[in-house]
């Protein structure tokens, strides 16, 4: 079927079921920032190939959302599909509710809204309902019905043990600890039973120790887990699961059953059962049995925040030293990248003779050929934004074989990229000039970003500080200049996991979540002008206590950052006259650092590279 065919078998289930409008979200049933293809819904319904959108149909018309990111993508895609694109980053685009209420606000009959509740966390089908109060929200699955012919099944990827010489504890250890926090979050009753639903891939491979490959970028299992007071069950398809799989789950008391078979085990739960609001899906909530008996509910649902969530943002010991050797690792790459870029793609004349011409595409592949060289490298932790000259400033560029730019030997490249070893994730972005006349105006905008990026990286704060306290340190230069970015100035970040991961961050939204000992977040501020360039720069850094060295008239607990990321920074950009005395000392032992961990892991020829992108600047 193309799509004007899907959304007409659409609509015939709609009319079949009475569902005045239905909503199709670019969701999973996991709250997955990647996803398998087999959960493509939006997608599929569409022809828009767009990581994030979401489609609404109703009998007469077809409409899918997108942020300012996807506009020329979407107008490409949708031509001819009788799917009107909604520009939801314009101030005048009404949201998905907005646009529903007004359309049928002159209907006598009952409204139905339909929305399929897997691919919907409780809060967000609650919120749903409370802006559709007028109407009704029924759940519905109306894509399966249809999509009967090429949907991808779901990935049967072998899973495997993560060795807790990674991991840096043991499965036992981290289910005690669980156990410990519901069973203090639990009534004041003895004996109750208790249960946690989790259904965050990321979530399940960090309590379990294990890891898998089903999903592009995340090292993660499909499945479900339930945790009890005597059991843990994983709920996963037992043909990913092989002998030696199975012998570990086994050997860690973790009983195996079907993935479709949570539904109707969580139904049989009794006592309280705990669940993340955020995370766990509206199918999995709406299987919990909670019909009152003669003494009162059998089962009461309680929606927590997610202590899994909690406890894995802060690494051990044992994960931020594998984050190290990580860096050193993805440092070495690097290296060997931007020494490739200066003195073979754009140095001689061989590569152009054989590609007669160099692309981003070219670009990404070279680096991850450099990062497999890497020890324990497993695969790239985000799809690489290479952004040459203008693409630069499109904060989420991706880069196409078929669609790319022509990188030239002048100009501004934006390079954001990332891997996943056994030993940790990365993520780093370094802006470089590739040559020709730097603009004043290219220099000044390089060092405001840097300016900001070295303030936050030394930041000192009492314990209780939060992300948002800490944002006005990465953009006060650019401010003052009257320039500011639209972006998060940084992320959580998992280990051999997510490259995006909370509760943590540090952005301008009010998030409550403090930050804490162990914390990974990226530092990235930027400045974006169009079709000129885009300037971010980004290392990974982890919140460590302070050193006392500076009087106090308080007893609080003062923290710091750890700066993970090893590269070094394209000085030629710098306007040194914006620099501080303090700031050139940081650069410059920032650079002493680079060389001294990098530098073993490459040749006499890199080093000697290495060496001169490291060298000190003087005052």
């Amino acid at each position: 079927m193309n799509v004007r065919e899907r959304i007409a078998a659409l609509r015939e289930e709609m009319r079949r079921e009475r569902i005045s409008a239905y909503i199709v979200p670019g969701n999973d049933p996991h709250a997955s920032e990647y996803m398998a293809s087999h959960w493509f819904e939006m997608q599929w319904i569409s022809g828009f190939n767009g990581e994030s959108g979401t489609v609404v149909v109703t009998m007469d018309r077809a409409l899918l959302w997108t942020d300012s990111r996807y506009y020329l993508q979407a107008g490409i895609e949708l031509k001819d599909s009788g799917i009107e694109l909604m520009r939801e980053s314009d101030v005048d685009c009404p949201s998905i509710t907005e646009w529903i209420k007004g359309e049928f606000s002159r209907q006598t009959s009952e409204v139905v809204v339909g929305v399929n509740p897997e691919m919907w966390s409780v809060d967000a089908f609650a919120e749903l309902r409370k802006e559709l109060s007028a109407f009704s929200v029924k759940s519905i699955d109306l894509i399966k019905p249809i999509w009967t012919e090429g949907r991808p099944a779901i990935p049967q990827d072998k899973l495997y043990p993560y060795a807790a010489e990674y991991a840096g504890e043991t499965v036992e250890s981290k289910l005690e600890r669980m156990r410990k926090s519901l069973s203090l979050a639990l009534p004041r009753r003895e004996g109750t039973k208790y249960a946690l639903i989790i259904s965050a891939l990321d979530e399940i491979a960090w309590l379990l120790n294990i890891r898998g490959n089903d999903v592009e970028y995340n090292p993660v299992v499909i499945s479900y887990c339930v945790l009890e007071g005597d059991k843990c069950t994983l709920f996963v398809d037992e043909d990913k699961v092989d002998t030696p799989a199975r012998n570990y789950l086994e050997f860690n008391n973790i009983d195996i059953k079907p993935y479709e078979a949570i539904f109707e085990y969580i139904h049989g739960l009794e006592g309280v059962v705990f669940y993340d609001g955020a995370r766990v899906n509206e199918a999995l909530y709406e299987a919990i049995d909670q019909v009152p008996s003669d003494q009162g509910p059998r089962t009461k649902a309680e929606n927590i925040k997610s202590p899994i969530l909690i406890d894995k943002a802060k690494k051990n010991a044992v994960e931020l030293e594998g984050e190290r050797k990580a860096m050193r690792q993805d440092g070495a790459a690097l290296t060997r990248f931007f020494k490739w870029l200066e003195e073979e793609a754009f140095g001689n004349s061989i590569f152009k003779i054989q590609n007669s011409k160099l692309t981003e595409w070219d670009l990404m592949e070279k680096l991850h050929e450099f990062r497999a060289m890497g020890e324990n490298f497993v695969e790239e932790s985000f799809g690489t934004i290479a952004g040459y000259q203008g693409n630069g400033a499109i904060v989420h560029y991706s880069a196409t074989k078929e669609n790319c730019a022509e990188v030239k030997p002048e100009g501004m490249l934006l390079l954001d990229s990332g891997g996943q070893y056994l030993d940790g994730t990365t993520d780093i972005t370094r802006t470089v000039w590739l040559g020709g006349r730097i603009p004043q105006q290219a220099k000044l905008d390089y060092t405001y970003v840097l300016k900001g990026h070295i303030a936050l990286s030394r930041a000192r704060f009492p314990r209780g500080t939060r992300g948002n306290q800490l944002d006005a340190l990465a953009k006060q230069y650019m401010w003052e200049a009257g320039i500011t970015f639209g972006h998060g100035t940084g992320h959580g970040v998992g280990h051999f996991l997510c490259c995006h991961e909370g509760p943590q961050n540090v952005r301008t939204d009010n998030n409550p979540t403090p930050l804490e000992i162990g914390h990974i977040i990226s530092d990235e501020p930027g400045i974006y002008r169009t079709d000129k360039w885009g300037i971010r720069t980004e290392n990974l850094i982890t919140v460590i206590p302070a050193k006392q060295t500076k009087a106090t008239t308080t007893e609080d607990e003062w923290l710091a950052f750890e700066t993970l990321t090893l590269c070094f920074y394209d000085t030629s950009l710098i306007e040194m006259s914006l620099m501080t005395e303090d700031e050139i000392d940081w650069l410059n032992a920032y650079h002493v650092r680079v060389y001294k961990e990098v530098s073993p892991l490459l040749n006499d020829e890199e080093r000697s590279y290495l060496a001169y992108k490291c060298q000190a600047i003087e005052i």
